[in-house]
């Protein structure tokens, strides 16, 4: 029975998020720092969760293979390489790493 009131309250929850998103005045949303803000927000939300992923597992901080198919992808991007060969060059390099037993 917990179960389903964790899932109501969070209906509840996701539907007063979005109520009180559509209520904000649309003046507020073309102030010049709001749009600033929309802009880098993703961002950094996703630079932030890139590193997570990365360096952590459970509660302890680690530099394994995840970290050197970053790193490659890193390069692959300051190459201006397509979005299908950063993603392929950090599979291969994390996959490459962890073969050699890092």
């Amino acid at each position: 029975m917990n179960v389903w009131i964790a899932i109501g309250l969070t209906v509840v929850g996701c539907y007063a998020v979005k109520l009180a998103g559509l209520l904000v005045p649309a003046g507020a949303l073309e102030r010049p720092v709001v749009r600033r803000l929309a802009a880098l927000l993703p961002v950094a939300l996703l630079a932030a969760l890139t590193a997570q992923q990365t360096f952590s597992t459970g509660q302890a901080l680690v530099v394994d293979a995840r970290a050197a198919g970053l790193a490659a992808a890193g390069l692959a991007l300051l190459l201006r390489a397509p979005f299908l060969v950063v993603v392929a060059a950090a599979v291969v390099v994390t996959a490459g790493v962890r073969a050699l037993g890092g």
